[in-house]
C-alpha cells in the first residue's frame, strides 16, 4: 500500500472494517476502529477550540493512553504539529521545551494541571488527559461537534518534533514530515508482512520513534489490532502470547523474558515474529531467546532523526549482532569521518544515510542542521560502523559521547555539569558501561577536592531533581583524576576501558558491550 499520511491511512481503515477492535485494554474497554475515529474528530475539536491552527505545536506530556495515540491522530486532522515529551522530564527541562517549541497548547497529567496552568506562558493554553480516559481535553471534546474534514497537508509539511539529545547538551528538535513518518510506515510494512491479521503486544512508552512512530502507526495503518499495555511486564507479556502475534520491544524485554521459565516454544507458538531496537541487543541474550522458543529476534537500526534505516531480514539469517540492511528506498553508507570519503565493504566508518525518510532538519536550528549533513544530502549519524561481506550492517560504536540506557538517549554533557556544580566536586565525566538489562548503564566518574566528604549517595541526591530518572547516574565512581589526551581532552574511551565490567548494580556483566 501506499501511504499519503497516517491519519489518512487510519481512516482507510476505518471504512474497511469500524467494527474491528482497534486496541484491547486490560482493565477497561476495548475500542473499535470506529470509536477510534470519533475520537480523533471530537480530540481534534477540543484542538481547535484552544485556538490551534495548521502548523501550531501540541506539547503531550502525558501518561501512556489510547487516547494520547488518538490526540496525535486529531493533530495530524488540523494539520498541527505533535510534540511528545517524556513522563520522566522534570520541570525545568519542560521550561526548555516550552520556551524553544512554542507550543500553543500543552498537555499534561491531570495530577499537573493546576501547577502547569500556572507556570505556563499566557500565550500556551493548558490542558489534562489521563490514563482513565479522563482529562480537562475530553471533557472539553465531549461538549462539541466534531472535526470531520481533515485539514490538507502535503508530505513536506511536519507531522511531529521529537527532541533528542545534542552534541552541545542542548536537546534539538528533530522536524519529521507526513512523508517521513508515511513512507516509513509503509516500508516497515512491507519489510516485515505487518498486516490487518496481526495482533500486536504494544508494551512500549508512546513519547519517542520506536513506540510511537513504528509499533503504533504500523497497526493503525495496516488496521491490526494493538494489545496495549501501560508498561512492560513479563508475566503480563508471557500471558498475552498465545492471543498475539507480534511483540516489539528494546532489548530489555528479551533479557527479562529469557530469565522467566514460562519463554517455551509452546507458550510462543501463535507469535510469528519478534522485533528488538532502541539498543544493542547482546548476542547473548539473542542465542537464548532462540534456544527457548525457535524464534530468532529481528534487529533493527533507526533513530530518532531517520525513523527506521535497516532491518534484519524477515525471511533470511537474522543475525546476531547486526541490524541487517536499508529498508527499500533508504541509502546507507559508510565514510571517512575525517573526509567523507566512502568507504569499502568491511571498513569502518561513519554511517550516512539518506532516503524519504530523514527528517528536514532540528528546529530552529539552520547551522546545527546544516553541520549533520553531507554536501550530496546525507545525513551523519554518528554512529560508527562497516558492512560484512554479505551486506549486513554491523554497529561498532558512536561517534559522539550519547549513552544509550534502556533505549533512550543520554547525553553526557548535561548529567557532568550537574555534578561539577556539587560543593567538593573538582570535575566528572560520565560515560556508559556495558548492562544486561539497559544496555548501558550511566555511570559518573568523579574527582573530589582533597578532604571532601562524598560518596555515591550524596553525588546521585545533590542532583537528581534536576533530572528525569533515565538519566540519573546508576553508579558513582571517584579517581584521582581524568584521564586527557595532549590537547587536554577527557579521553572516554579510557574511562570505558578501565571501567568496562565493573557496574556493580542488578545483575552481573560478562565483559564488555559490543556497542554503544
Amino acid at each position: 500500500m501506499t501511504i499519503h499520511t497516517i491519519h489518512d491511512a487510519f481512516c482507510q481503515r476505518v471504512k474497511a472494517a469500524p467494527d474491528k477492535t482497534m486496541a484491547e485494554r486490560p482493565g477497561q474497554a476495548s475500542l473499535t476502529f470506529a470509536e477510534g475515529l470519533s475520537g480523533v474528530g471530537s480530540l481534534a475539536a477540543a484542538l481547535v477550540a484552544r485556538g490551534v491552527v495548521k502548523g501550531d505545536r501540541v506539547a503531550v506530556q502525558v501518561d501512556k493512553s489510547v487516547e494520547a495515540l488518538l490526540l496525535c491522530l486529531a493533530c495530524q486532522r488540523v494539520g498541527a504539529i505533535f510534540l511528545p515529551l517524556n513522563t520522566g522530564y522534570t520541570a525545568s527541562e519542560i521550561d526548555y521545551f516550552v520556551g524553544d517549541a512554542e507550543p500553543r497548547l500543552f498537555v499534561c497529567r491531570p495530577e499537573d494541571l493546576e501547577r502547569l496552568r500556572t507556570a505556563m506562558p499566557g500565550t500556551v493554553a493548558v490542558e489534562s488527559l489521563g490514563a482513565r480516559a479522563d482529562g480537562t481535553l475530553l471533557d472539553l471534546a465531549a461538549s462539541l461537534s466534531p472535526v470531520t474534514q481533515a485539514t490538507p497537508v502535503s508530505h513536506d509539511d511536519l507531522a511531529a518534533i521529537l527532541y533528542t539529545s545534542g552534541t552541545t547538551g542542548r536537546p534539538k528538535g528533530a522536524m519529521l514530515s507526513h512523508g517521513n513518518l508515511a513512507t516509513n510506515c509503509d516500508a516497515l510494512l512491507t519489510a516485515w508482512r505487518f498486516t490487518d491479521q496481526d495482533k500486536l503486544i504494544h508494551a512500549l512508552p508512546i513519547f519517542h520513534t520506536h513506540g510511537l512512530f513504528v509499533a503504533a502507526n504500523m497497526s493503525l495503518a495496516a488496521g491490526a489490532t494493538m494489545i496495549f499495555l501501560e508498561k512492560f511486564d513479563a508475566d503480563t507479556v508471557l500471558d498475552l502470547m498465545p492471543d498475539a502475534t507480534v511483540l516489539m520491544g528494546v532489548p530489555t524485554f528479551y533479557s527479562r523474558l529469557v530469565q522467566s521459565d514460562r519463554l517455551t516454544a509452546d507458550r510462543v507458538s501463535n507469535m510469528r515474529l519478534f522485533i528488538s531496537g532502541s539498543a544493542p541487543l547482546l548476542a547473548d541474550v539473542h542465542l537464548a531467546f532462540r534456544a527457548a522458543t525457535g524464534h530468532a529476534i529481528l534487529e533493527r537500526y533507526g533513530m530518532t532523526e531517520t525513523c527506521m534505516i535497516t532491518s534484519n531480514p524477515y525471511e533470511g539469517d537474522r543475525r546476531a549482532g547486526t541490524v541487517g540492511f536499508p529498508l527499500q528506498d533508504v541509502e546507507v553508507r559508510i565514510a571517512n569521518r575525517e573526509d567523507g570519503t566512502v568507504l569499502a565493504q568491511g571498513e569502518t566508518g561513519a554511517i550516512q544515510v539518506k532516503g524519504p525518510n530523514v527528517f528536514g532538519g532540528y528546529w530552529r536550528m539552520p547551522e546545527k542542521t546544516a553541520s549533520e549533513f553531507t554536501d550530496d544530502g546525507f545525513f551523519i549519524t554518528g554512529d560508527l560502523g562497516r558492512f560484512d561481506a554479505e551486506g549486513y550492517l554491523h554497529i561498532v560504536g558512536r561517534d559522539k559521547d550519547l549513552v544509550i540506557s534502556g533505549g533512550y538517549n543520554v547525553y553526557p554533557k548535561e548529567i557532568e555539569q550537574l555534578i561539577d556544580e556539587v560543593p567538593g566536586v573538582v570535575e566528572s565525566a560520565v560515560i556508559g558501561l556495558p548492562h544486561p538489562d539497559f544496555g548501558e548503564a550511566v555511570t559518573a566518574v568523579v574527582v573530589a577536592q582533597a578532604g571532601a566528604e562524598l560518596d555515591e549517595a550524596s553525588v546521585i541526591a545533590a542532583i537528581s531533581a534536576g533530572l528525569a530518572r533515565y538519566k540519573q547516574p546508576k553508579q558513582v565512581l571517584f579517581a584521582d583524576a581524568l584521564p586527557r589526551n595532549v590537547m587536554g581532552k577527557v579521553q572516554k574511551n579510557v574511562l570505558r576501558d578501565t571501567h568496562a565490567g565493573l557496574y556493580k548494580g542488578e545483575g552481573e556483566l560478562s565483559g564488555r558491550s559490543r556497542s554503544r
